[in-house]
């Protein structure tokens, strides 16, 4: 089994009885190309001390949404730390109720406004580059 690195676009598919097999890749993005083009922000080492295993990244407007301190909110008890660790805690409370490979979680999150807003979070957990479990956290509109 190759990994997503050493797959390139124009490659076929070896998977014997897979509908896809022999169908040729049009273009492959690796997670950590993902990672390294700020499309995803790997969030792995804050998962840990939570106690989750797995590599953890959250696509860019996941971390928009709920870790990054809007301008009006600087300079006040919010911090991007303290806001990535409410994102993960919540993550593993889901696991832990969660059985399957996709999950649905809420936290609440000051907004720029300053009022708190309920935001409702999604968890996959997949495949990486080269077959490890990784989970990618994203708001419920994006894939």
């Amino acid at each position: 089994m190759r990994t997503i690195e050493e797959v390139q676009a124009g490659d076929v598919v070896n998977a014997p009885g897979s509908p896809l097999d022999g169908a040729e890749y049009v273009s492959v993005y690796s997670r950590a190309q993902a990672i390294e083009d700020g499309e995803l922000v790997d969030v792995s080492e804050a998962a840990r001390e939570v106690g989750i295993r797995y590599p953890v990244a959250l696509t860019r407007a996941a971390w928009t949404r709920c870790v990054e301190v809007p301008e009006s909110l600087r300079g006040s008890e919010q911090s991007e730390r303290g806001r990535l660790h409410d994102v993960v805690w919540m993550l593993r409370c889901a696991i832990g109720r969660s059985r399957g490979d996709r999950l649905t979680y809420e936290l609440l999150v000051v907004g720029a406004d300053k009022r708190r807003h309920r935001v409702q979070l999604v968890s996959v957990c997949g495949p990486g580059d080269t077959a490890e479990p990784v989970l990618t956290v994203m708001l419920p509109d994006e894939s």
